[in-house]
């Protein structure tokens, strides 16, 4: 009897220790990092796409740019070399969703405030009023810090293009008319390699929240120049 016993302690024993080990590896394997998907026209919203690349599937990259910021400062691909960034659309006198949507980019930008390798980049959708002088009037007011954010205008073409065929991130207005732009709430999160990572809603709280926690993801993924 006292054997029968004995055998029976051990083999709780081992299948104690077992099941512990295979709880462990169940629980590791659920707590990996999600990997951000990369995205390419094809995946996202027909309407938020020029027609010229809705069929490209990948390869997409922002292309070549070259904006004015609020300090008059020439801002290019080369301001975000090796850098993450996250982007947007917007224009300083929008009265609905823009006012939330900048108040929720300061909230990235004071979240990496001391990490100079985060960057954030608003493009004005109506660049025949956004000139220098607007947005630093508007940078100043919103606590715009000059070294973290810059908010550009630019040639309205150049613009509508980076928006259509880069960002995939502005409508067509439907009508035809040549570069007229309805911007969403989309804020749109940049890699090193220049490729989009991810979309979020740049009017939601749990949104911001889960792009934060993106930008830490992608910050520990290896890179490769």
């Amino acid at each position: 009897m006292k054997i029968f016993f004995y055998r029976y302690k051990v083999f709780l024993t081992v299948f104690s220790f077992l099941s512990l080990i295979i709880f462990m590896l169940f629980y590791d394997a659920l707590k990996q990092e999600k990997i951000l998907p990369i995205y390419s026209p094809s995946m996202v919203n027909y309407e938020l796409v020029d027609s010229k690349i809705q069929h490209v599937k990948k390869y997409h990259r922002i292309a070549e740019f070259s904006l004015t910021n609020q300090n008059g400062e020439i801002i290019t691909n080369d301001t975000f070399l090796n850098k993450i960034y996250v982007a947007d659309f917007f224009f300083t006198t929008c009265p609905s969703i823009c006012p939330i949507m900048t108040d929720n980019m300061r909230l990235i930008q004071n979240e990496f405030l001391n990490d100079p390798n985060i960057l954030l980049l608003s493009h004005s959708v109506t660049p025949n009023i956004d000139s220098v002088v607007v947005l630093k009037k508007y940078a100043i007011e919103k606590k715009v810090k000059d070294d973290k954010w810059h908010l550009v205008t630019g040639p309205k073409n150049e613009i509508y293009k980076l928006a259509r065929e880069s960002y995939l991130a502005v409508k067509s207005n439907g009508d035809h008319t040549k570069h007229e732009m309805i911007h969403t709430e989309n804020f749109v999160l940049i890699d090193k390699q220049r490729r989009i990572r991810g979309f979020y809603d740049g009017t939601n709280l749990d949104s911001i929240n889960e792009l934060i926690n993106d930008i830490l993801i992608l910050k520990k993924e290896k890179f490769k120049t």
